[in-house]
């Protein structure tokens, strides 16, 4: 490869990397801090140690800048909030008495307020805290967060560069306060928010740093014109200060289209572009616009979402084609190395020809690293790493494990009709009313109940051999008896068998069907302290043996009242899994579909009334672009009427789906053809109730009455204004009364008190109804 200046000065980089460390330090620490078993400044200590290694690790492998300001002990978005002074006015007490837990307040909330609703990270399995902004909102810089960590690098001989959320984006994420005006947008306080990003800008300058990223992904959206001119005007004002670094503003997660042009002529000093698969058009949006001339381009080539290792070859060709658009061309992955695992190296019982597939964040950073040397030096510079990767490349395309003829020929043989039920809705919901017979405002849970310490040491028991199965069978059957009980007794209509044999709502499953490979380190977070294994999708799909009938079916044995069967929902296993990405999803898609219908139907046979297939991901992979979601939503619902589309007229289909914005795929659950959803509401004070109303939604509903993810108890009353507002929206013939989601991370105490008054309030207003 011939060299240019702009190939010889490239240099590698990331936009942020995995915060938790190779055991979790920081969840243990900051889980320690909340139950006052270390101190503020132990916390901090671990968190300054995690940041410490991460960066010198970076600065080994290669990489020039490192990214600060990235560490979050719960969410980047949060830490925005703070640094702009957006505290909500319920919180601006706890936050001044102690910023700490204040911060830790916003995020969980306390016994007498309420956090900060969450969200996904637009496609991904991240949750953000939403900002909550209103015309009254003051913002007022606090640079200490970023500063700090700036001097941190520098102490270590290290280059910073600080990474924020733009001004853009943080507005375009946030939602109405709860008391702001029904016409009032975020986006209107750009211009009393742009100062403060100027303060924050000349401070971290200050402080020694040459270069800030200002991470721009909600620019990858459709936006209107006014949300554009917002944009050209945030970065005319910033771009126009004197005192301030150089500016690079990044996007990720897709192309930027009409928005490209707008940061071109930006007058900023560089820009950084996604250019793998999904975004692709970037490369010929750029060459569009007349490239960069005079700034730096920072290319995503690297696949920051994904586990397979990259196509170096391919990815030189796409930096080589990049040479002639920029003054200087850097190497970088296509987003922050947050949501892949920190190292695959760590995986000791994957397969060894396997595990040349993979590449986990350390991996990633020598892929970055080496492809700059590559574009720099020649490729003779990297002659070694090009035959590695050319070998694991093929090894993985001619695997066995990778195509299954009788799978393949099982999903080309699907029919329209294989995905629908056999009578409409109106004529199964008739069939169990009278099956089920269930009363006015029937209650239940989402699936999981808290796993506690007896059955958390009984795993580990089991896994350390130090135990047998047969021992850890039976607590199995003392957790669920004891959950089946406790339903009893507190009232619930429908009862669920807790899931304390799960480990993960998609890994449980995955580790029982063919095609998926389950990792051992491989955590990624997912929100605050919780943190994920993603299982691995690497071949064709199919299920040997049932994987849920024989549980149901012991707590069905148990009780009287119906107990639903638990399965996650196909689009959920493609989307909470790193997916193959050598043949199209919906491929994919049909494959576990089909494989867990067979599951469906054996659970049915069984005599189980009631299954519950949960889709928590399916607003969650809806592609971030318009023109590329029908599509999308075309195979995701076929892929859910797929998997239930064989049952029994009176049997009845659950399904669910939590933190996300559901009003744009109304259509879509209507499509989805179950006859009860369960959704997360109690944070958005029902908007979700009234987003089906307005789509005219025919089948039952349960909007959430009680959130989980905050350890506050709502008490009776509470419960009982949320499932009233749920009756303005959706008739209580229709309505259900449940939580936002699984109960698996929460505590014994508070969930028995909450589903208690749960249950209270549904007859509360169960017998409203009935003297009205």
């Amino acid at each position: 490869m011939t060299t240019t200046s702009a190939a010889a000065a490239a240099r590698a980089t990331v936009y942020g990397y995995p915060r938790q460390g190779g055991g979790r330090e920081l969840k243990k620490a900051v889980e320690g801090y909340w139950k006052g078993r270390i101190t503020a400044d132990a916390l901090r200590d671990t968190a300054a140690e995690l940041r410490r290694a991460n960066w010198q690790q970076l600065a080994q492998a290669g990489v020039h800048e490192v990214p600060t300001g990235d560490f979050s002990y719960y969410d980047h978005v949060l830490d925005t909030t703070v640094m702009v002074g957006a505290v909500p006015a319920r919180h601006r007490e706890a936050v001044s008495a102690d910023a700490l837990d204040g911060y830790f307040a916003m995020a969980r909330g306390t016994r007498d307020t309420a956090p900060l609703e969450m969200t996904k990270w637009f496609d991904t399995n991240y949750h953000y805290l939403v900002p909550e902004l209103g015309p009254d909102t003051v913002f007022t810089a606090d640079s200490s967060k970023q500063v700090a960590e700036v001097k941190e690098a520098l102490a270590l001989g290290l280059t910073p560069r600080p990474v924020l959320v733009g001004p853009v984006t943080y507005l375009l994420l946030a939602k109405p306060a709860p008391d702001a005006p029904a016409d009032f947008e975020p986006i209107s306080l750009l211009e009393r928010l742009l100062p403060v990003y100027a303060e924050l800008l000349a401070d971290l300058r200050a402080a020694g740093a040459g270069w800030v990223q200002l991470d721009e992904p909600a620019l990858v959206q459709d936006r209107t014109a006014f949300e554009l001119g917002a944009a050209e005007r945030a970065y005319g004002r910033l771009g126009a200060l004197e005192d301030r670094p150089k500016l690079l503003v990044a996007s990720y997660f897709d192309r930027l289209g009409e928005a490209l042009p707008v940061l071109a002529k930006a007058p900023v000093e560089g820009l950084a572009l996604d250019f793998t698969e999904t975004a692709a058009a970037n490369l010929e949006g750029l060459a569009a616009v007349g490239g960069l001339p005079g700034k730096r381009l920072v290319a995503g080539v690297v696949n920051g979402r994904n586990i397979w290792v990259d196509d170096l070859e391919k990815s030189l060709a796409t930096l080589g084609t990049l040479l002639g658009l920029a003054d200087r061309v850097d190497v970088a992955a296509s987003c922050s190395l947050l949501h892949v695992p920190l190292d695959a190296a760590a995986e000791r019982d994957i397969e060894p020809q396997i595990l040349r597939w993979l590449a986990f964040a350390r991996q990633k950073t020598a892929e970055v690293v080496a492809l700059a040397k590559g574009l720099g030096q020649g490729t003779d510079a990297i002659a070694g790493e090009l035959a590695a990767n050319r070998a694991a490349l093929a090894s993985r395309a001619s695997s066995p494990i990778t195509h299954d003829p009788a799978v393949r020929a099982r999903a080309a043989a699907v029919g329209v009709a294989d995905a629908r039920r056999s009578q409409p809705y109106t004529e199964r919901a008739a069939a169990q009313r009278a099956h089920l017979g269930l009363p006015l405002l029937p209650t239940t849970t989402i699936g999981s109940f808290p796993q506690t310490a007896e059955l958390r040491t009984a795993r580990a028991d089991l896994r350390a051999g130090r135990i047998g199965e047969a021992a850890y069978e039976e607590r199995i059957k003392t957790e669920i008896a004891e959950v089946i009980a406790f339903q009893e007794k507190t009232g619930l209509d429908v009862l669920v068998h807790g899931e304390s044999e799960r480990n993960d709502m998609v890994q449980y499953f995955a580790e029982q069907l063919t095609g998926y490979l389950a990792t051992q380190h491989g955590w990624v977070q997912s929100y605050g302290t919780r943190y994920v294994r993603p299982p691995i999708l690497a071949g064709d799909v199919s299920r040997p043996e049932p994987m849920a009938v024989r549980w149901t079916t012991y707590a069905r044995s148990l009780t009287d009242r119906p107990v639903k069967g638990m399965l996650t929902g196909p689009v959920t296993m493609l989307a909470w899994s790193f997916v193959r990405d050598d043949q199209p999803l919906g491929d994919t898609a049909r494959q576990v579909a089909l494989a867990l219908r067979d599951e469906v139907d054996d659970l049915e046979a069984a005599g189980t009334s009631v299954i519950q297939v949960d889709e928590p991901a399916l607003r969650e992979t809806l592609p971030l672009r318009s023109a590329d979601r029908a599509a999308y939503l075309a195979w995701a619902t076929e892929a859910f009427r797929l998997t239930t589309g064989g049952v029994r007229p009176d049997t009845q289909i659950h399904t669910h789906m939590c933190y996300a914005e559901f009003g744009d795929i109304v259509s879509a659950i209507d499509d989805l053809d179950a006859d009860v959803i369960s959704l997360e509401a109690a944070r958005s004070h029902m908007q979700v109730a009234r987003e089906l109303a307005s789509h005219g939604y025919p089948r039952e509903a349960g909007p959430g009455v009680y959130d989980i993810h905050s350890p506050r108890v709502p008490g009776v009353d509470e419960a009982a204004a949320l499932l009233r507002r749920g009756l303005e929206a959706i008739p209580a013939e229709r309505l259900w009364v449940n939580p936002d989601c699984g109960l698996k991370t929460r505590g014994w105490a508070e969930t028995r008190a909450s589903l208690e008054n749960l249950v209270a309030a549904a007859r509360t207003v169960r017998s409203e109804l009935s003297s009205s």
